[in-house]
This record gives C-alpha cells, sequence and structure tokens, in this order.
C-alpha cells in the first residue's frame, strides 16, 4: 500500500486579511492531516477540541484516537496541540529545535512570572508537563515521510514532506498560512523572522506539488 494523506479538519485563521475582516471574527485552529504508511499512522497538528477532533477523525478516516501511532506537531503553540491528550499511545513528535526553542519561551515565562502564582503559573506548569512528553522527530519518520524545516513562523517549525509514487506532498504548517497567502506570495504576519519565512515559503513552491496550508485546505503548488 502506497502512502496516503487525508485532511481530517480544514483549519481558519482568527480573521482574513485578504477578505477585509477586523481581527478575532472566529477561533481558529490549524489544519488537521492524517498520513499513513503501512501501519503507521501519523496525525498532524491535533487542533480542534478532542471530543470535536475524536469525531471527525472517524468520520474521515473510520480511525479511533487509539489507532494513531505517531501525533506530530509543526509547531508547538497551543493552537497547533489543542487536541494532543487524546492520542495518550501515540509518540508526540516535533522537530527538535522546535522542543528546545519552546522550552526556553517556557523557562523565560516561568521565571518572570513565579512570583505571581496562581492561574498564569498554574498554566505555564501544565504546559511544561506536556512538553516532556514530547519527543525529537527523526529525520525519517517513514521510508517516504521525512522532516522538513521550514523556520520563520517559530525558529523550530518544520512539516513533513510526503515523497509518493507520483507527487510530492508538503504538510507546511503556518509556512503555508493560507491558499490566499501562497497565492500572493505571503507570509502569516506573526512569523518570528519574515526573511526565514519567505525563504521557507519559497523552497515550498520549489519541491511540492501539492500542499497542505497551516490553517486551509491542501492546494496545487503555484509552481507546478
Amino acid at each position: 500500500m502506497s502512502v496516503t494523506f487525508t485532511i481530517v479538519s480544514i483549519g481558519t485563521v482568527s480573521s482574513n486579511p485578504f477578505w477585509k475582516e477586523p481581527p478575532g471574527v472566529r477561533t481558529a485552529h490549524a489544519t488537521t492531516t492524517l498520513v499513513q504508511d503501512g501501519a503507521r499512522r501519523i496525525l498532524i497538528d491535533p487542533s480542534l477540541p478532542e471530543i470535536v477532533l475524536a469525531s471527525r477523525l472517524f468520520e474521515r478516516t473510520g480511525l479511533q484516537p487509539d489507532a494513531i501511532t505517531d501525533v506530530f506537531c509543526t509547531t508547538l503553540r497551543p493552537t497547533h496541540r489543542r487536541a494532543i491528550a487524546a492520542f495518550p499511545k501515540a509518540r508526540w513528535l516535533a522537530s527538535g529545535a522546535e522542543l528546545d526553542d519552546y522550552r526556553g519561551h517556557l523557562q523565560a515565562m516561568h521565571e518572570s512570572s513565579h512570583r505571581q502564582g496562581g492561574e498564569v503559573d498554574q498554566a505555564i506548569h501544565v504546559d511544561i508537563e506536556i512538553l516532556q512528553r514530547f519527543q525529537p522527530a527523526p529525520d525519517k519518520l517513514t521510508d517516504v515521510v521525512d522532516l522538513f524545516p521550514l523556520p520563520g513562523p517559530s525558529e523550530g517549525h518544520a512539516g513533513l514532506l510526503v515523497a509518493g509514487a507520483t507527487r510530492t506532498v508538503i504538510v507546511a504548517g503556518d509556512a503555508a498560512l493560507t491558499i490566499d497567502h501562497v497565492l500572493a506570495g505571503q507570509v502569516w504576519s506573526g512569523c518570528q523572522d519574515v526573511e526565514a519565512a519567505m525563504q521557507s515559503l519559497t523552497e515550498i513552491l520549489e519541491i511540492a506539488d501539492l500542499i497542505v496550508c497551516g490553517h486551509d485546505n491542501y492546494m496545487i503548488s503555484p509552481g507546478r
């Protein structure tokens, strides 16, 4: 059986600048994708609430959460891992650079807020506990699924490159935010490093036949 990918849930942005929307008109959630290669079932960016995502996973793939072998997060921003606890039997993966970057971020927040206590400090401890479950993703998750560093949205942001028999798919996360952004050659306004993000988007366009956007559907690469 050849490698396949399925969009489990199409994401959205909180406001779309191409639609001339004001900020915060909806709750943002990332696109969730399932990549299957033999016995490996890799769920990318579990972003909807747990109950909703479990239902959507069954609707789109016929699978229950326990069938997922790996969960990969393109970034550790909370929006991209909202339903991570629904997959306790899976390996939780992110790029090593993203793990290091987010660990430093949490440590800085902890040091600046530990005197405040209360909900803010507790939220940081919850995130630290979640982070401890994650492992650095290997360069190759399977023979045809590779880790694909795409810095810019965050320092360690990474997608997955799926090398199918007839097409190359890049699950791009926030490096290709929406179809409108890709067609306009623009990157997410909240990128940590805009120049690096532009370089990542350029690389996606050069390599991918199909692009799975971070907060939108998949698309044929404009470079094809």
